[in-house]
């Protein structure tokens, strides 16, 4: 290959770099100017979006935002809570400090394989010597210190309250000590405070405002949408990486150990295997969120603050309030109920009310056990879930068929004779 083909394709590589970047909307840094994108545009149903927001105003929620490629599409407030308020993250700000981390490694400031004691100094807990010395910072990133949790102040960070339960690596469990821990690492690895290190490293960077308080974060909610807008974009904020170590971005937002397959470093993982969630040892067969997209991760805290990216639909989508329902600490049902209610708003065509159609059904939604379809021909029908894959099939005879399923809530595509009509489980 010539250097003058090579020098082009360079340049064209670049050109599509720079266009696929532009494609993403980033806000100012400063003011209150942010763009718009209508519901419409989207193919949002009214109707949906309004059964959205009072689903939203009985949960106790004060604000939410989804973004869509950057812009706002939707920006609701309750109460007398404005753009202009704050709240807490609670452990949703955990991802504040995770990526943190990864800064303070990248500026060669620390390394997660690191004993936690390189920085806390020997005796921080009351693990002997040795025990002590094989907890590392990525202990603290993935909840595997193998501290012992029984404690009455999960927040104590004395060495009275660090005990020895297991070998560090060998358990996950959901402790907050172990993790605020990081904050001192943070600052005694950086020489300057967390919150001056947050300030410099990650709020000017993208324009974001913000304060450490007894090791929570609060914010503004167009705050923590530009945050969760810096994480979809893979760490970057327009032309600059605010998480330049991209190996250590790559583990953050993916299973981090094997022990709790949908927890990264600090991050909640939606469509592994299994699950793990705050204050049980437990493992649940399945994943954590079944109503969203299997490619989302989320930042999520106590009674329910939410953080919620979806990549493959460059998705951002955030929610401040009290608490939705029984007070959660990370996972709760209210992750599955809200995203039923996004899913939902697309409008679907609906074929039952179509004159020409070759199939209808009703009704829809449903409760996911029987379905009736009136067929114009005999056919093959196919059931498909919001990821496109295939759950059942079947034949469909001239008339009216009853089929017997047995779905769980969501949404689901049924296609036949080249046509496509949306499923809604209630």
């Amino acid at each position: 290959m010539t250097f003058r083909r090579l020098g082009f394709l360079l340049l064209l590589f670049l050109a599509f770099c720079k266009i696929n970047a532009q494609s993403y909307y980033y806000p100012p840094k400063t003011g209150l100017q942010w763009d718009t994108i209508s519901p419409n545009r989207l193919g949002w149903c009214e109707d949906s979006i309004q059964q959205l927001t009072s689903f939203l105003q009985t949960t106790n929620t004060k604000s939410f935002i989804i973004l869509k490629d950057g812009k706002i599409v939707m920006e609701k407030y309750f109460g007398t809570f404005t753009k202009d308020s704050s709240w807490y993250w609670a452990s949703a700000g955990k991802t504040i400090a995770s990526s943190l981390v990864g800064i303070a490694q990248h500026e060669g400031l620390l390394d997660i394989d690191d004993s936690s004691s390189k920085y806390l100094g020997q005796g921080w807990s009351s693990c002997t010597p040795l025990q002590e010395s094989k907890i590392t910072i990525k202990n603290h990133l993935t909840m595997t210190t193998g501290l012992d949790e029984n404690i009455p102040d999960q927040d104590c960070k004395t060495p009275a309250c660090l005990k020895y339960k297991a070998d560090a690596g060998s358990r996950w469990y959901y402790y907050n000590a172990p993790y605020l821990l990081l904050h001192d690492i943070i600052a005694s690895a950086s020489g300057v405070t967390l919150q001056q290190y947050t300030n410099t490293r990650l709020l000017t960077k993208i324009g974001m405002s913000g304060l450490w308080f007894n090791g929570v974060f609060f914010s503004k909610t167009r705050d923590m949408a530009k945050f969760g807008s810096m994480i979809l974009n893979k760490g970057i904020w327009e032309s600059d990486t605010i998480i330049k170590d991209r190996s250590y971005f790559q583990q953050m937002q993916n299973t981090s150990q094997n022990l709790n397959l949908s927890y990264g470093y600090l991050f909640w993982l939606n469509g592994k295997a299994s699950a793990m969630v705050p204050q049980s040892s437990i493992v649940f067969n399945q994943s954590l969120f079944p109503n969203s997209p299997s490619d989302m991760f989320a930042a999520l805290g106590k009674n329910d603050q939410k953080v919620y990216i979806v990549p493959s639909q460059n998705l951002v989508v955030i929610r401040m309030g009290n608490s939705a329902g029984p007070t959660s600490f990370g996972p709760s049902g209210f992750d599955n109920q809200l995203w039923l209610k996004i899913s939902n708003l697309t409008c679907a065509t609906s074929l039952s009310n179509t004159n020409n159609s070759k199939f209808k059904i009703y009704p829809n939604p449903f409760d996911g056990k029987k379905l009736l379809i009136n067929s114009l021909s005999s056919s093959i029908y196919e059931i498909f879930d919001f990821r496109g894959l295939l759950i059942t099939n079947g034949k469909l005879e001239i008339g009216l068929n009853e089929l017997q399923l047995n779905l769980n809530s969501g949404f689901y595509y049924i296609k036949s004779n080249g046509e496509s009509i949306k499923l809604v489980v209630e």
